[in-house]
């Protein structure tokens, strides 16, 4: 039970970044009590700083006393950049809102350290959460076909050097006001027209004046962020949202819901604890993944994939120095419009070309990127980057991981230069990074050498840009000590089919902990390959949609409160191996007619969802879900299960018999529909049989995707899986319940199980 004098409310959200202010949008328009808590503080337009000097306190470490937005990260394998206030990483983005490329939705990719790449999920499954957030983000091309934008330097640069090297140049859509309401011309430094739900700063704003400054803040307001947007329609629906807030430990509750004890950074000591029904969290890739390694205790049964599957989205940071335009008489003025204009995509192998695919995009001059180009371009600061590079190899020594207060004292009075052209890449590296607590800190594990070849794709593609600009190329500067920093972290508490694979199954929900979601880049079983933050709010308004489905609690249209009932569900996993020989077509007699050396081994693992325990004993067929892979070499390696089902003890045309049914769709390795159809028959027989009925499966392999009740199928090959003692042991200590009544839930499965089998096998 929770302490009584602990503030309780419906949905907690941890972090207002595009997975937070999403969820706490959703949750509060449904009429749900919604507190946010956020680590970071509001950033009004007009209060983002500008200057050095001000940009010596713009960084987030609160040992040093400093709450500002940019937190730097110095890891075992690489660098971060992530943000610190109201709106999360939308504050410092460059607004580009690009949907996750159709064909790199993988399934099954190899990640080059003996596992996966695999996404559950569809751009299907998601396209109308696209939809819905870019409509609420204002999500717009730069206006380069009006008179106003069409001079602009970069952006004809980058059009240009694609045309002479053949590449896609495209206009991706930005979360940038142009126009002072949607549909009216564009133009420069005009009044916003603010939506229904208001602005909960009560600031006015102005659309953009091209400034080339979004990276720092938008002091005009032009930029959408989720301050203008998501959070101020959650604050008009009822949403609290407290900043300053940092959350440090998570642990579910024994009369169910979750304990989130937080600490305040606006001077008010001691730590303090709220509860909720629902938690959802979305403190970033790095905070979120850092909470749940450091809430083990209070969260038991965490998927041991924790930590695992980090990427840096691919991220690469170069500048095109001394850049001219294409015909090289005239330097680049890269700091006018949007840090981000225009976009190169480089295809990937999954779209029938060759490599991982890839996008470059023009970058421009907000401060901390001047003063990098700065430093690369001139090396002075000499003292400066001296004592910055000291304090890097003392966090080494000591694990400090934070280097924002570092960062911050280089930036202190550094004289700025903007005559350089950034690039910024992204795409799809691989995903074999790791996360773990290091001396009670979080810490990277990353081989970026698995990535070389998407690497030197990219540097090769910015070195021909620069060849086209008359530019020099430059990677990043010396000084960081690495080649790479991303500002896209990802991973860590991934999403997957189930909890071998992930930490939470596709909508979010952590596995074994209903109620507890997370909604940020820590889901991402992968690159998202373009800039992830649309994917992000996608996915969580796709996660918002099933927890206002599965609520307990709904509202008539008068208005009342009704009471639902419910489910108690159960899963269990299931593993079996054998044999198919191809040709053949009845189970029996291809065992009967064939060894086992002349048969393509097949195998599957499963995990059997039952969503409801009531309606699964009720109805006679007891359905369930199957989900899982199969595997045999004929249909190229493991498969992803896309649909099955699962029938437990279905009647048999047979007096006294019952029938295990599974029928699983799939689609092999060249792009062809198949079904494995199985069946065990619990046939009336002495007890002696009951180990080989339940333990034998006769299967099928069948062309195209069958259902369940389909005969009519042409049948590629037939034999037996068997299930082996040790994955029986396996199976029997899998079973996982959840809802108001897990325990009783088990014993009546049980009861039904064995009272089945005394059916069949038992005297009478």
């Amino acid at each position: 039970m929770g302490n009584e004098h602990n503030e309780h409310v419906d949905v907690l959200v941890v972090g207002s970044g595009f997975g937070g202010s999403v969820a706490a949008y959703r949750m509060a328009s449904a009429g749900l009590s919604v507190v946010v808590l956020e680590r970071g503080r509001a950033f009004p337009p007009g209060t983002f700083p500008r200057s050095p000097a001000d940009m010596g306190a713009a960084f987030w470490d609160p040992h040093e006393g400093l709450h500002g937005m940019y937190d730097v990260w110095s890891f075992s394998g690489c660098d971060s950049v992530v943000a610190s206030g109201l709106g999360g990483g939308s504050l410092i983005y460059a607004n580009v809102l690009l949907r996750k490329d159709e064909h790199w939705f993988v399934h099954e990719e190899p990640v080059g350290d003996g596992g996966y790449e695999s996404w559950p999920v569809t751009r299907a499954d998601l396209d109308p959460h696209y939809d819905a957030v870019e409509e609420m983000l204002g999500a717009t091309p730069y206006p380069f076909e009006n008179a106003t934008y069409a001079h602009t330097p970069k952006t004809i640069a980058l059009r240009d050097a694609a045309s002479e090297l053949g590449l896609d140049w495209q206009l991706p859509p930005l979360a940038i006001s142009f126009a002072g309401r949607p549909g009216d011309e564009p133009g420069l430094a005009l009044p916003i027209v603010e939506p229904s739900y208001g602005n909960l700063h009560g600031a006015p704003r102005r659309t953009c004046r091209l400034c080339g400054e979004c990276d720092l803040g938008c002091n005009d307001g032009a930029k959408n962020s989720l301050d203008h947007t998501y959070l101020s329609a959650a604050k008009h629906h009822g949403a609290d949202l407290r900043t300053l807030h940092e959350v440090r430990q998570v642990r579910q509750r024994s009369g169910g819901g979750f304990a989130v004890d937080y600490v305040r950074h606006d001077g008010t000591a001691g730590a303090r604890t709220i509860e909720c029904d629902r938690l959802v969290l979305a403190a970033g890739t790095l905070g979120t993944t850092l909470l749940l390694l450091r809430s083990r205790s209070g969260l038991p049964g965490l998927s041991g994939v924790l930590g695992s599957r980090f990427s840096g989205n691919g991220d690469v940071l170069a500048f095109l120095l001394r850049a001219r335009d294409r015909s090289r008489t005239r330097e680049l003025d890269a700091s006018l419009g949007p840090v981000i204009t225009s976009a190169i995509r480089l295809p990937d192998s999954l779209d029938g070309d060759t490599g991982r695919g890839a996008y470059i995009q023009d970058g421009g001059h907000p401060a901390f990127v001047d003063w990098m180009v700065e430093s690369a371009d001139v090396r002075n600061n000499v003292m400066r980057v001296s004592r910055f590079v000291m304090n890097r190899i003392w966090a080494s020594l000591t694990g400090d991981k934070n280097m924002s207060a570092e960062i911050s004292d280089l930036f202190r009075n550094a004289d700025l230069s903007a005559n350089s052209l950034p690039l910024l890449g992204m795409g799809r590296d691989l995903p074999n990074g790791q996360l773990k607590l290091k001396g009670g800190k979080l810490d990277v594990e990353w081989d970026p050498a698995a990535s070389t070849e998407y690497f030197d794709r990219l540097e090769t593609t910015m070195r021909r840009i620069a060849d086209v600009l008359g530019a020099e190329y430059s990677g990043l500067p010396a000084w960081l000590g690495k080649r790479f920093i991303t500002v896209h972290p990802l991973g860590g508490a991934t999403m997957g089919r189930h909890r071998g694979e992930g930490v939470c199954d596709e909508y979010g929900e952590v596995f074994d902990h209903p109620g507890l979601y997370i909604a940020d880049g820590a889901v991402m079983p992968g690159p998202v390959g373009a800039n992830p933050s649309l994917t992000i709010a996608a996915m969580a308004d796709r996660m918002s949609t099933r927890l206002l489905e599965t609520r307990p609690m709904r509202t008539t249209s008068l208005a009342q409160p009704v009471k639902m009932r419910e489910p108690t569900s159960l899963s269990f996993e299931e593993e079996m191996a054998g044999f198919v020989v191809l040709g053949a077509s009845d189970p029996r007699s291809a065992k009967r007619s064939a060894k086992r050396s002349e048969g393509e081994r097949l195998s599957f693992r499963l995990t059997i969802r039952v969503d409801d325990m009531d309606a699964f004993l009720e109805h006679p067929d007891h359905l369930a879900r199957a989900e899982g892979w199969v595997e045999a070499a004929c249909c190229g390696g493991r498969r992803p299960v896309e649909r099955g089902w699962f029938n437990l003890f279905m009647p048999s045309d047979s007096a006294g018999s019952r029938v295990m049914r599974y029928q699983l769709w799939f689609t092999d390795s060249e792009g062809r529909p198949r079904t494995l159809s199985g069946r065990k028959d619990v046939r009336d027989g002495p007890v002696t049989r009951l180990w080989h009925d339940t333990s034998t499966l006769y299967t099928r392999l069948m062309r195209g995707h069958v259902p369940p009740d389909g005969d009519s199928a042409e049948v590629d090959g037939a034999g037996t899986l068997h299930i082996n003692p040790l994955h029986l042991a396996a199976t029997l200590t899998s079973f996982r319940a959840d809802g108001p009544h897990p325990v009783a839930a088990l014993a009546r499965f049980g009861r039904f199980f064995v009272g089945q089998l005394w059916d069949v096998y038992g005297p009478g």
